[in-house]
């Protein structure tokens, strides 16, 4: 379908966008200068300005490209560009819905217009990790030929996710992360211009650093936050979007469990607080007035596991192995007899020593992700097992930990901008006491590759 060769354009050659469409369509560049973050692929000469020049007459066309990179930076947005810049028919295509049959009709009606001199199509395939072999297949002999030009956008590895003859008649350009600085100049852009909030609404300092925090180099998060708060502004009579709007204008949803009332939802919270605070005799009080009531065991062993895990953690690892063990058994038995296989997981977590750093570690490191903080995977400990990886650096200097005293090899793991940090903290219960001298020593072997930050904890002294 040729959703773009049709839009009009007004007197500058500006895209005339529906006002009605979302914030994020509506500031889509109509110009190379307004692409953010990925000015090493728009170089004089590059596949993708070729793309975007008109063909000049006798030229060959233009590469085939495959755009790799993460969502919102500006995959579609360059496929956009090529369609209201370089005048050549555009097509497009999803490989969620589109079948081997649309392909070749594309491709039948590319040869048929190349034919009597109707010009050169460019087809668009966004996700196109998502088509199957057999439909990559079928598009080989357009882009061998040169029948179609293809712009092939996903955000999974090509060399797993792409037909390796697919690849090598196409060129791969990877996009960028986007830059705080490149969100907050579309942001800037977005607030001004005619196109999209024409200057209704003003981003205080505080909103506009969490707007961009919460992105994740998102531009299509971070436009459809900020149209959001822009709406709920608005609608209050205010002109200026504070951090309340922006969090206003992220969707959290939280689901509870309770298909029975507020007294069954009230006895499965004193099950698992029982246990979790080791009286074994409340928790079984708990379990019996579950089983009586006719409760699901599969929904009380899920508990279980949860808790075994939550609050037990690694103070007493053998109390998950009961917990699952118990949630198969459970499955496989049935009741009455499960009550017997619920009870004794139930004992073994209420007795069992107590920790919850394992759940408290990872709350942190998920803080740390929500917040921004990921930084780029160390290239030593990226995935070298694919063509091209090599060329990438991805695995150079990488040490094998099994060669390394006590099989701990003294190399950054951690992202550059999160060196030091320190999500699980052990404590001094059960098999946690000896786990955490361990832990100690392995962080100062590891520290040694980084400066002595890593064995740091949020700026405390050294291990």
């Amino acid at each position: 379908m040729d959703l773009f060769e049709a839009a009009a354009t007004d007197d500058s050659g500006v895209p005339v966008v529906d006002p009605s469409a979302p914030l994020a369509v509506r500031m889509r560049p109509a110009r190379v200068e307004e692409v953010v973050g990925q000015a090493h692929l728009l170089e004089p000469g590059s596949p993708l300005r070729r793309l975007i020049a008109p063909p000049e007459p006798g030229a060959l066309p233009p590469s085939s490209v495959v755009l790799w990179g993460p969502p919102g930076t500006g995959k579609t947005t360059l496929a956009y560009l090529v369609a209201h810049a370089s005048g050549r028919r555009f097509t497009e295509l999803s490989a969620v819905t589109a079948g081997v049959k649309d392909v070749r009709g594309v491709i039948e009606e590319a040869r048929r217009r190349l034919a009597v001199g109707g010009g050169e199509t460019v087809l668009f395939i966004d996700e196109v990790h998502r088509f199957s072999k057999t439909q990559q297949d079928a598009l080989l002999p357009a882009v061998e030929n040169r029948w179609v030009t293809l712009m092939a956008a996903t955000t999974e590895n090509p060399s797993f996710s792409v037909i390796s003859p697919l690849l090598s008649r196409s060129i791969m350009l990877t996009l960028r992360p986007l830059t705080t600085a490149d969100l907050d100049a579309l942001v800037d852009r977005a607030l001004t211009d005619e196109r999209g909030l024409s200057g209704r609404v003003e981003l205080d300092d505080a909103a506009r650093e969490q707007l961009l925090r919460l992105a994740g180099g998102d531009a299509r998060k971070t436009l459809t936050t900020l149209e959001a708060a822009a709406g709920t502004t608005l609608e209050v009579g205010e002109r200026v979007i504070t951090t309340e709007a922006v969090s206003k204008a992220i969707d959290v949803a939280a689901v509870r469990y309770d298909r029975a009332g507020d007294q069954h939802y009230d006895v499965i919270s004193a099950f698992i607080k029982s246990m979790r605070g080791s009286d074994v005799d409340a928790a079984l009080h708990y379990l019996a007035r579950m089983v009586v009531a006719g409760e699901d065991p599969r929904f009380i062993a899920r508990r279980i596991v949860i808790a075994a895990a939550e609050d037990v953690g690694m103070a007493d690892p053998t109390a998950l192995q009961t917990a699952v063990a118990a949630a198969q058994a459970v499955a496989l038995i049935g009741m009455p007899e499960a009550r017997i296989i619920l009870a004794q997981a139930v004992v073994h977590v209420a007795t069992a020593p107590k920790s919850n750093r394992s759940y408290l570690g990872i709350g942190k490191a998920i803080a740390d992700v929500e917040a921004g903080r990921i930084g780029v995977v160390p290239e030593h400990l990226r995935d070298a097992h694919y063509a091209g990886a090599t060329r990438l650096g991805h695995g150079a200097g990488y040490q094998y930990s099994h060669d390394a005293p006590h099989a701990v090899a003294a190399q950054r793991y951690l992202p550059e901008e999160l060196a030091g940090a320190r999500y699980y903290d052990p404590s001094d219960r059960g098999y946690e006491r000896s786990l955490a001298e361990r832990l100690e020593r392995i962080r100062d072997i590891l520290g040694r590759a980084d400066g002595g930050r890593q064995g740091r904890a949020d700026g405390g002294a050294e291990a």
